[in-house]
């Protein structure tokens, strides 16, 4: 019967794309086309990213014209603006030294610096280091300085903290270093070394990074057990400098893996005296950061993030007594999201600025250092505080961008404020509805805001810091062109959870030749995760996601659910030790909903993809939830949580590393598997461990289920590049609309 309903189905769905022509050469061929046809050359007046002169009031951008990039300066005290330079000289200045015409309309000028007195620019073009004298007109090429490479270390790598060079004492007496894992002085007077520490080892040494105290007559630094790390090995087949392959090998931590223990120390050069203070309050460390020296020299301050995360502290050391206390603690029943981290110490050394969610929502605190307490809370509300630009200690006004404050709007939408430090004053500086980003002068008095929606097009103005209110506008964007190659903007959808009472909100994207009259399978594009909101909300001309595989006859959607960030605490913690529920009864609720009210959705028909996290959550659909999902793509999924990198996954499932991890695994459930799954990994994947996607393999096989593997040669952490992607427009055409896609070399 089963078999029965299944073939029924897949011959309705033959029936739908024959009659309405999905999935057909032109819907390939339109759907590629879109790239270009909706490219950001058809949008003008759109990318205002200003550049502020030094301390002044006086700003640069440049204008994407249809006539070509033109460089301009705004005074935002005089409200006026005006070319940077006169485009025809420099550009026959440029076609004469380069010896190829340069056209004053295509001016291309990068890394370009402007001087303080607005005079002198450079810049490169074509390879070579420019300057300009604008007042003289003259140009000159500059040899481009040399800059030797330093290996740069892979950002999986920890710092040893072994290779910092030695450090001068503020009142340049001193030179402090390391020299056989301890921690030296000179006196650089007299040439004279003085070992301070003596209990520094190979596999117990002090870090490099040594701190002096503002009364140079103390050192502070930590010392390192350090931890024997797990390596990560890849195999590049298809290196382009050599025939046979190559063995790659990377550091890579994951859940579970012994970690360093560092104990912040301190000696007095003079005396010798060492502080070695007790550990209990810092004894479970996932990390230790700092020290920092108090602005008396009486104390250092660290700060401890305890593994498993539901502990965090900023800590004081003494240097008179060796005593630690808790300046701040955090404690939470799942987890303290330390990666939403804000300290902020005011230089009377009485008090500090701190960013926490104890109350449900990010918000700020003023803390006396002295009580280890909160003064009074300064921000606070049904709202998120997102990021804190600047602290006025002198005017005592904080400067911040926050999410969700304005009522009856989407609550993802970002906008700027200033706060007395006594929480009182709040004053919005973008008052218009839109996603914002501003961009403040050193002094505070002016920002540049540029907002816009999905279905809004970009806008920018210069705004008086201190009311927010519009000094001067700059740019309006115009999208005609855009419009008129039958561009349309995506739908932001908003329909209640898995609760029936808690909004969600998402995105519907059409095709350009949508017809209501016709029956369009669904297909989600998913990346969920505590880590962030992903749902776009600024303009987007064309989404690389979403946009042309919509064009082959589906709807394509996403959407936010419970487990995102920035809403409220319990609106993120449902994640915790559950990675595995990947918010999907939150995405069922709101794609049935959308269904309901546009019956041309096919609720019977729906497909999901995604990378990374969304490998693994759109794998988990069709295995966990295969009534709803019919078919899966799934790119370089962190299928299970133990083959993931530590920080990710250890902050969201906790430590110890116990069954919550087997229960969200990809591999464990493979046999579950009902439904089409194309698996695709990228063989040098340097974020997410291969092995993660071919251990998923490996337990399908042994299962017996069908399924496809797609591995690309030479590929990072990839959702398939232009190869993977045609694959996921074939693989959706074939399982949902259910015709075979055109031949490749038709297209």
């Amino acid at each position: 019967m089963k078999l029965k309903h299944i073939f029924i189905a897949a011959t309705v769905a033959m029936a739908y794309a024959t009659a309405f022509g999905q999935g057909t050469v032109e819907d390939y061929r339109r759907a590629y086309e879109l790239r270009s046809k909706y490219g950001a050359d058809k949008v003008f007046f759109s990318r205002v990213d200003p550049q502020w002169v030094g301390d002044s009031h006086t700003f640069w951008y440049v204008r994407n014209t249809p006539d070509g990039p033109v460089y301009v300066t705004v005074d935002a005290d005089k409200k006026a603006r005006k070319d940077m330079f006169d485009h025809k000289k420099l550009a026959k200045e440029l076609s004469t030294a380069t010896e190829h015409e340069v056209k004053p309309n295509n001016l291309r000028l990068e890394r370009l610096k402007l001087s303080d007195d607005l005079n002198n620019i450079e810049f490169y073009h074509a390879n070579r280091l420019w300057a300009y004298d604008i007042k003289k007109n003259k140009l000159e090429e500059r040899e481009i300085p040399y800059r030797p490479q330093r290996p740069q270390r892979h950002w999986m790598e920890v710092d040893d903290e072994k290779n910092a060079g030695p450090v001068n004492s503020p009142d340049g007496k001193y030179t402090a270093y390391i020299k056989n894992h301890n921690i030296y002085v000179r006196d650089n007077n007299t040439r004279k070394e003085k070992q301070v520490s003596f209990d520094g080892t190979l596999g117990n040494y002090y870090s490099s990074y040594i701190y002096w105290s503002p009364d140079s007559k103390k050192v502070a630094a930590c010392k390192i057990r350090p931890a024997e790390k797990r390596y990560v090995y890849y195999v590049e087949s298809s290196p382009n400098d050599q025939l046979q392959p190559k063995l790659h090998k990377q550091e890579y931590a994951k859940p579970g893996d012994e970690l360093m223990f560092k104990v912040p120390c301190i000696y007095e050069v003079e005396s010798g005296k060492a502080i070695i203070p007790d550990t209990k309050l810092f004894d479970r460390q996932y990390s230790l950061s700092g020290p920092q020296w108090n602005g008396d020299s009486n104390a250092i301050t660290f700060e401890y993030n305890q593994r498993g995360h539901q502990v965090y502290r900023v800590l004081e050391l003494s240097a008179l007594t060796g005593d630690v206390r808790p300046i701040v603690e955090e404690t939470a029943d799942k987890y303290i999201n330390y990666t939403r981290h804000f300290r902020h110490d005011l230089s009377d050394g009485k008090s500090m600025i701190w960013m926490s969610e104890r109350d449900n929502w990010n918000h700020l605190y003023m803390y006396d250092r002295s009580t280890g307490k909160p003064a009074w809370q300064i921000t606070k509300g049904p709202w998120y505080v997102r990021e804190v630009l600047n602290v006025d200690e002198d005017n005592r006004q904080i400067y911040f961008s926050a999410n969700g404050m304005v009522e009856d709007n989407d609550p993802y939408l970002i906008r700027y404020y200033r706060i007395g430090f006594d929480g009182k004053g709040l004053t919005c500086l973008t008052p218009d509805e839109g996603m914002h980003k501003a961009t403040f002068s050193k002094d505070m008095k002016y920002l540049v805001d540029t907002y816009s929606l999905t279905d809004k097009a970009p806008e920018a103005s210069l705004r008086d810091g201190a009311t927010g209110n519009e000094v001067m506008h700059l740019e309006s964007a115009d999208i005609s062109r855009l419009l008129a190659e039958g561009w349309k903007a995506p739908e932001t959808f908003v329909a209640k959870g898995r609760d029936g009472k808690t909004d969600m909100w998402g995105l519907i994207m059409r095709p350009s030749n949508f017809d209501p009259n016709k029956k369009y399978p669904i297909i989600e594009y998913i990346y969920q995760g505590p880590g962030d909101q992903y749902v776009p909300k600024t303009f987007i001309p064309y989404n690389w996601y979403m946009t042309s595989i919509a064009e082959l006859g589906f709807i394509v959607v996403m959407v936010d659910g419970m487990g995102t960030s920035f809403r409220s605490r319990e609106f993120e913690n449902v994640c915790y030790k559950n990675l595995q529920d990947a918010a999907l009864p939150d995405h069922m609720a709101w794609i049935k909903a959308a269904a309901e009210k546009y019956p041309y959705m096919d609720i019977d028909r729906v497909g999901i993809y995604g990378c990374s996290a969304g490998g693994q959550e759109s794998t988990n659909a069709v295995l966990l939830h295969p009534e709803f999902y019919k078919a899966a793509y799934s790119a370089c999924g962190c299928h299970d949580n133990r083959m993931d990198k530590i920080w990710w996954n250890e902050l969201w499932m906790g430590y110890p590393v116990e069954d919550q991890y087997k229960k969200s695994s990809n591999v464990e459930n493979a046999h579950l598997l009902q439904r089409p799954l194309m698996l695709v990994v990228g063989e040098m994947d340097d974020n997410v461990d291969p092995a993660s996607t071919m251990q998923v393999v490996n337990a399908l096989i042994k299962a017996n289920k069908d399924f496809e593997l797609v591995v690309i040669p030479g590929a990072r952490h990839t959702m398939g590049e232009d190869f993977g992607e045609h694959k996921r427009y074939d693989f959706f055409v074939r399982h949902l609309l259910g015709v075979n896609p055109p031949k490749w070399d038709e297209i």
